[in-house]
């Protein structure tokens, strides 16, 4: 019975001790993660406050526990944008099944306007990883176009959009829309692009459809309902 008791008492305190061992491993990735959209925050905005000082202080961790993730400033920013990279292909992948093709393309676009929005906010140092790590380039660029292409697929196979663009096409004009805008408010700017950008790829065969239907149904409406009806006095059903 001792013998029994003694050995229950040792599971259990091996118990405790792997569960205490895992707890900082959890607040570590917690904190990682914290660091991780902070920086995605900080690095969006740009200008002067977008040091590491600043992302420590808005994930509220110390600058110490940042640099145990994050030993160099291009570290952080490789990460970043491999975190950023694999939010868009998870968000993409969401849409397809949560919202129609042609508002899911416009959505990931939007979310893609905010990626472009933190590669420029730490542009200088970016470069040096990407030049440094040429898989990170081509990790992150596979991401998106397959992610962008999954979208435009769904969107053509539905008919609701042409047929002669690719995802290099789509991101492409995206990041010249980004680019080309580096006044304050620009995101604001290029989401309206966006939005005209869809419009434009949306396939005229089908607009051009809906609008002779609406305009045969409105005939159909003149044809049967009374003048006094078609004034307004009345509603012809």
């Amino acid at each position: 019975m001792a013998i029994a008791i003694k050995r229950k008492k040792a599971l259990v305190k091996k118990a405790l001790d792997m569960e205490m061992s895992r707890k900082p491993r959890a607040d570590a990735l917690r904190n990682r993660e914290r660091v991780l959209e902070a920086a995605r925050t900080v690095f969006s905005a740009g200008g002067p406050d977008a040091s590491l000082e600043t992302v420590a202080k808005t994930a509220g961790v110390g600058i110490g526990t940042l640099y145990r993730h994050f030993p160099t400033r291009e570290a952080l920013f490789d990460a970043v944008y491999r975190h950023e990279a694999q939010q868009l292909a998870a968000l993409a992948e969401r849409l397809q099944t949560e919202a129609k093709p042609v508002e899911a393309l416009r959505q990931w676009m939007y979310s893609l306007v905010k990626f472009v929005a933190t590669k420029k906010g730490m542009s200088a140092a970016l470069a040096l990883a990407v030049a440094k790590d040429s898989d990170l380039f081509s990790y992150s660029s596979d991401l998106l176009m397959r992610s962008a292409g999954g979208l435009l697929d769904r969107a053509i196979a539905a008919d609701e959009i042409r047929n002669d663009i690719g995802p290099e096409d789509l991101v492409r004009t995206l990041a010249g829309m980004c680019y080309a805008h580096d006044q304050p408010g620009w995101q604001k700017s290029v989401l309206r692009l966006v939005d005209i950008f869809i419009d434009g790829l949306r396939n005229r065969r089908t607009k051009r459809r809906t609008g002779i239907n609406k305009k045969n149904h409105l005939d159909r409406r003149a044809t049967r309902c009374p003048k006094w009806v078609r004034t307004g006095k009345a509603r012809c059903v």
